[in-house]
């Protein structure tokens, strides 16, 4: 919790004025009782009426003093919480845009949905507390026992004797409740998978008639979320009444000893009234401060899964020395390169592989599933870094480089088609919001969409439902390759990106590619053969090792395995 107090320092004011404004309030608070024992003895014990208007006056201007402190504690508490956990929320979500993809592989998605919503909310409530809570329970703690001891001490002393026992009972509580918390926020990231995994996937889902298992899986996650929560607030809940009870005792021992000592004429009846009103005052801050350990305990798991994400070592980090304003070709080089993913075991998936890829060219990778096309691809703008080897561009290390830098040179249509909430034209701006009309235009023809999108009644304007879903799957491909090719990079990287698009429209797409790329370095992945004859060279992958390269001729009369992929798709022989 201390590192994210940081995030209060540019608040500071705030900070200061809300503590300052409770001390008002509290201040106003421990004078009451002391000014009501004094109308019990002096104004109602003497008749004097006079005395009663003018010491209530007097209260009562006391009461609005303090109530102007509360409000205006809580206004710079709300203040100070609120941009504290809008800043955070920016740092958090900052610093997961910087993750590799293997950083993102160690902290799953639904967790980090969970961190950045939920476990943000969580310390900010604390804050709040802690910047009213934290401030007027002390005080009116450590004024209520001056105050107390003030008036009698030994009905004090006596009364007091239960507080020991309090926070015997709160230091439990709270060491037993932290993993309980903590598994709470686990649970909840369980909950947001299945939720994130079913909305996805609600396609699939309902054409599977699934729903009823999708209803039980959500069902058991949620149950699993009750169950674990229901245990926490159980285990916090018997808390209040057992401080309640001990705070009772306390009240019924004042009354029953003040009143004994009323009748021995040793203590005036108001004094035992102020008495038991700063026993009650005393008694409810060790109440407030009850509800703001629960609390911080529970913000307490929370804060260290936030700072396990902002103390996160990157991967693929942004040295100050990194090369940038390098390339200017786009020649790809890969240099014994092999790659494993962090925490698997058996074979790399990728395994000594050599090559070089000139800018101007078109290279093809082919290979089975599983072969290594994608994660070989995914090592060029350095999504990963290669466990050995080297990949160079431009006869420099892609390591050497600003990973911004890197990828700004580079265009990716990933496998799956991703697009945006917004208009068409936002979709295809979205790598470079610099770009003209004109350009837009251009990089949609080349990618074949121009005219299913002058199709709609809004053009260019059309509104884009979540992911595209107003979309067809060829339609939100030939977008994304609209906006890859817009951005107009030395290197373009196409993974399986024309699967939804049929064979004429997809030769359309390779002919304007030649036109309008063709100074760039293309790397194209692909599941169909006709879509790479026209390559200039083939990589063929097999167990993550290169098996042959050469131009479709050359493979044809000479690769085995490229020659059973052929076979297989086209029912030809080889010749």
């Amino acid at each position: 919790m201390k590192r994210l107090a940081l995030y209060l320092k540019p608040y500071w004011a705030a900070v200061l004025l809300a503590p300052l404004l409770m001390l008002v309030e509290v201040v106003c608070d421990l004078l009451q009782p002391t000014l009501m024992s004094r109308i019990v003895n002096i104004g109602v014990g003497s008749g004097d009426a006079g005395y009663i208007i003018k010491t209530g006056t007097l209260m009562l201007g006391i009461a609005l003093l303090g109530m102007a402190g509360g409000i205006g504690c809580t206004i710079f508490a709300v203040i100070a919480s609120q941009n504290f956990g809008t800043d955070l929320r920016a740092d958090l979500f900052q610093k997961i845009q910087s993750f590799s993809f293997a950083n993102l592989d160690k902290l799953k998605t639904e967790s980090l949905i969970t961190r950045l919503t939920n476990d943000v909310m969580q310390v900010q409530h604390v804050v709040l507390m802690m910047l009213r809570i934290l401030v007027r329970a002390p005080l009116l703690f450590v004024g209520g026992i001056v105050m107390a001891v003030a008036i009698n001490p030994v009905l004090a002393c006596i009364s007091l004797a239960v507080i020991p026992v309090m926070i015997g009972i709160l230091a439990f509580v709270i060491t037993k409740s932290f993993p309980l918390f903590a598994a709470v926020q686990e649970k909840l990231d369980r909950v947001n998978r299945v939720m994130r995994e079913n909305l996805t996937g609600v396609r699939v889902v309902k054409a599977f008639v699934r729903s009823d298992y999708e209803i039980s899986r959500f069902g058991k996650a949620n149950d699993e979320l009750m169950e674990i929560t229901v245990k926490a607030s159980r285990f916090v809940g018997m808390t209040m009444p057992i401080i309640m009870l001990l705070m009772n005792t306390g009240v019924v021992a004042v009354t029953w000893l003040g009143g004994y000592r009323v009748n021995s004429g040793n203590i005036q009846v108001g004094h035992v009234i102020a008495l038991i009103n700063y026993i009650m005052q005393i008694l409810f801050a060790l109440m407030m401060s009850t509800m703001m350990l629960m609390s911080a305990t529970r913000a307490k798991a929370s804060a260290d899964r936030i700072i396990e994400v902002l103390d996160m070592e990157l991967d693929i980090g942004n040295d100050s020395e990194a090369c940038r304003n390098v390339v200017k070709a786009g020649r790809v080089e890969f240099k014994h390169v092999s790659f494993r993913y962090e925490g698997t075991s058996g074979a790399d998936v990728l395994q000594d592989v050599s090559f070089t890829a000139n800018p101007g060219e078109t290279i093809a990778i082919l290979g089975a599933t599983g072969a290594g096309k994608s994660t070989l691809i995914n090592l060029i703008p350095r999504f990963y870094d290669a466990t050995e080897g080297r990949i160079l561009i431009d006869g420099v290390d892609v390591r050497d480089m600003e990973p911004q830098y890197l990828r700004s040179i580079i265009s990716v249509v990933l496998q799956e088609s991703i697009l945006f909430s917004g208009t068409i034209r936002d979709n295809i701006r979205w790598g470079r919001k610099d770009a003209t009309e004109e350009e837009v235009v251009e990089a949609a023809k080349a990618a074949q969409a121009h005219d299913f999108i002058m199709g709609f009644p809004h053009g260019y304007d059309t509104v884009l439902g979540q992911r595209g879903v107003n979309l067809s799957g060829g339609q939100k491909q030939r977008l994304s390759i609209a906006r890859a090719l817009l951005k107009k990079p030395l290197i373009l990287i196409m993974d399986d990106s024309t699967s939804a698009v049929d064979l004429e429209t997809e030769s359309r797409i390779q002919a304007s590619l030649k036109e309008l790329m063709k100074n760039t370095t293309c790397f194209i992945i692909a599941q169909r053969i006709n879509s790479v004859v026209e390559a200039d060279k083939i990589i063929v992958l097999e167990n993550g090792r290169v098996a042959d390269i050469g131009s479709h001729g050359d493979l044809m009369r000479s690769s085995r395995v490229y020659q059973e992929i052929y076979r297989s798709q086209t029912g030809e022989e080889a010749v």
